[in-house]
């Protein structure tokens, strides 16, 4: 494994990540004779070309979106880059439902997200002529932790968050929840609107309610982290991998008895709060831009590794084979 892989897990990325394979143009000379024509004949071989000059690509991608799912794609663009140094990927992080707001307009190739799309958004796609097909990367659990500090929380049900989590024009404190927790309140730190993650939240535990007002929001899942680790009164929810970074400052909260782990989150057990990870990619985009069709190609068949070396839960293989055989149709 190489070093960034170690990397991630103690370093996420922050409020966007552009990484650009960079070439070296320059000719390497080499003491060994390359067979002419002749020589090869009477050798009886044929001269062939070196594999990866005849797979060299050039050209640009662009994509944007949730926050969630962009540690695995900073590992694949990274890698990525050793393979076709002559390829430019970018890749912002302005949240799923920001991400998807650039789809729409048109500026970009793909689009990263920790929910699936929204009607009103595959609308808005069909609108301004936009065909998509919807990729799936990996498996997540939205993870609720709270300081190493705090001493009491080890577990919570679905009914304790909601009672937590929806506004309600009360001073949330942990004895509302448990009257042999401190009467303090409780600090806040939640995803932003824009975030999928805040929408995943939002449907499978807020059931539509405002979330508690006192919260603070941030797109930068880094605030959130940041936010809980200085305060023991504090709580917060986002991706799985992001714990798994912070883990010797912050503890995850058990959900109904279940911790948060990869046999949990991909068997589903740790419910209701696994959830899947996908990419949104234009067709036409991969019809029409061979470094973009080669880089989703390459994703899809790597996506796997990267998502488990950065702290998410891999796809069985014949979901990544579904996913091969569905790109292959669009090229």
């Amino acid at each position: 494994m190489k070093s960034w892989k170690y990397l991630m897990m103690t370093t996420m990325i922050g409020s966007a990540l552009t990484l650009a394979a960079c070439g070296d143009d320059s000719d390497t000379e080499t003491t060994e004779e390359t067979p002419t024509e002749e020589t090869a004949s009477e050798a009886g071989t044929e001269t062939e070309t070196p594999a990866a000059e005849e797979a060299a690509i050039e050209g640009t991608v662009s994509g944007d979106g949730s926050s969630t799912v962009a540690p695995i794609t900073e590992a694949l663009v990274e890698e990525y880059a050793g393979v076709q140094p002559k390829v430019q990927v970018t890749a912002g992080v302005s949240g799923t439902g920001g991400g998807f707001e650039k789809f729409i307009a048109g500026e970009t190739d793909f689009s990263n997200a920790s929910r699936p799309i929204k009607e009103e958004e595959a609308t808005a796609l069909a609108d301004a002529g936009i065909d998509f097909t919807e990729f799936q990367l990996a498996n997540d659990g939205l993870t609720v932790v709270v300081s190493q500090e705090n001493d009491w929380v080890e577990d919570m049900t679905v009914e304790d968050l909601k009672k937590l989590w929806i506004e309600d024009g009360t001073a949330k404190k942990w004895s509302d929840i448990n009257p042999e927790w401190p009467a303090e309140e409780v600090v806040f730190y939640s995803p932003g609107t824009d975030s999928g993650t805040y929408d995943y939240f939002d449907e499978v535990i807020l059931d539509g309610e405002d979330l508690v007002k006192s919260a603070t929001l941030s797109e930068d899942d880094n605030v959130l982290v940041q936010g809980v680790q200085a305060d023991k009164n504090a709580i917060a929810f986002f991706g799985y991998a992001y714990y798994l970074a912070n883990q010797d400052t912050l503890k995850a909260v058990k959900i109904g008895g279940i911790e948060p782990n990869n046999e949990t989150i991909e068997s589903g057990e740790y419910s209701p709060l696994s959830r899947p990870l996908f990419v949104y990619a234009s067709n036409k985009a991969l019809s029409e831009n061979p470094a973009f069709y080669d880089f989703m190609k390459y994703s899809l068949e790597n996506a796997g590794e990267m998502a488990e070396a950065v702290g998410y839960v891999s796809l069985p293989a014949e979901k990544y084979e579904e996913g091969l055989s569905t790109l292959e149709g669009l090229k």
